[in-house]
């Protein structure tokens, strides 16, 4: 190995922060905020924004990857080389990767970062990927490579969906549920040995659907056992591609049945029957609405069918919270589902219903967590937040009372 190779390895074992041991029932609740690389440009929003004391893992999306290289970065201009005044002039990498851990898990000793792979446009070759034995390999190497020379504590795979029905992209293969299981055996494999060389614990975990066709199909009981924990993303569950308008994070389903499919008790339920640990399950909220246009005022908007899709903050239809609390929530009436346990907003004047998350439904989907015994919660994502990061402490101050 070359000396700077050898010498970026050891500093990213010296600097990665705490010990990351499995969880056990005794584990305090997670806090999972996933970063997006490209918040750095039109959102503004950069490594040293993050909350991180508010913070247990944070999530990097996302690396990429192809069967013939495996791993590779997903933008290196935002990955590892934007200059952040906090890191020293002879800080061997910059970047947000730089700046999360040089400098953020110094600050924050408690925190743990994993380098997430893939996500809804980059899971199209999940299953080339992971189809032979050697891409498997060349995989798992590079994948845990970037990790090790990044001073990462662990890997999250985002493959949406093993399963199928994902990004219309995607590559799928009847063969997809047991390949998926094999390149999670190739990765907690080299993280283990990787492991067992340099005396610590390198995390390994996914994000799940909480669609019942993605992960009723999938055998569990393989899966469970090679990861630490289980980022299922519930939410999405209404959004354009709805026939009506609905819930876009509903913690219980809001009719029976639910126009939304599901909800975060359903699927959380499931994946308990399906004999995953409780403190393995970390559920999923939103930073952010959806919203729909030409919507009448029947119910206030709620499950009644829409004409348009207005424009959003960045994207059509999706609407940042702190956009919301901004620009929607004092001028828009907020109603309450008793059911669901989630807000709206609607507006008769414009037609336009938005479905979203505040502090009183974050306190109480924390709650749930604490109920149930659960693992924690993830959130996409860390920019959707207004200033004063209401959504982030309204989890913290419930999951970790008085701090």
């Amino acid at each position: 190995m070359k000396l700077r190779g050898l010498f970026l390895l050891l500093l990213a074992l010296a600097i990665s922060g705490v010990d990351a041991q499995s969880p056990t029932a005794d584990s305090p609740p997670r806090i999972i905020g996933y970063f997006p690389s490209w918040g750095v440009y039109a959102r503004a929003y950069m490594a040293n924004d993050i909350p991180a004391h508010h913070l247990t893992h944070l999530n990097y999306a996302f690396a990429n990857f192809n069967p013939q290289r495996g791993c590779i970065l997903g933008d290196p201009s935002a990955d590892t080389t934007i200059r952040y005044v906090e890191l020293p002039p002879n800080a061997p990498y910059a970047g947000n990767f730089g700046y999360i851990n040089l400098v953020l898990k110094a600050q924050n000793p408690q925190l743990q970062t994993l380098l997430s792979i893939g996500g809804w446009n980059w899971s199209a070759l999940f299953s080339d990927v992971a189809a032979e034995v050697e891409t498997r390999e060349r995989f798992a190497e590079t994948c845990t490579g970037l990790m090790l020379q990044y001073g990462f504590d662990g890997l999250d795979i985002d493959w949406e969906y093993p399963a199928g029905g994902g990004h219309m992209l995607n590559v799928e293969r009847p063969e997809d549920p047991e390949n998926f299981i094999l390149l999670l055996e190739a990765l907690r494999r080299k993280l283990d040995e990787l492991g067992a060389q340099n005396d610590r614990h390198f995390l390994l975990t996914i994000a799940a659907s909480a669609g019942r066709d993605k992960y009723a199909p999938l055998d569990w009981a393989r899966i469970e056992p090679l990861l630490d924990f289980i980022n299922v993303m519930t939410y999405d569950m209404a959004g354009i591609y709805s026939e009506q308008t609905g819930f876009n994070a509903p913690l219980y389903d809001s009719a029976d049945p639910p126009p939304e499919g599901t909800s975060t008790d359903t699927a959380i339920q499931d994946y308990l029957t399906l004999g995953i640990p409780a403190d393995k399950l970390v559920i999923g909220v939103p930073f952010y609405g959806r919203g729909w246009g030409g919507v009448g005022p029947e119910n206030n908007g709620l499950h009644q069918p829409f004409t348009e899709i207005p424009v959003g903050t960045w994207e059509v239809g999706n609407f940042e919270y702190q956009d919301l609390a901004e620009n929607y929530v004092p001028h828009y009436q907020r109603f309450w589902d008793e059911r669901a346990q989630v807000p709206w907003l609607y507006s008769a004047e414009t037609g336009i219903m938005i479905t979203y998350d505040d502090p009183e439904s974050m306190r109480i989907k924390a709650n749930y967590v604490l109920d149930n015994g659960l693992g924690g919660v993830m959130f996409w994502e860390l920019s959707g937040d207004d200033a004063q990061g209401s959504l982030l402490s309204a989890l913290y101050d419930t999951l970790y009372p008085g701090g």
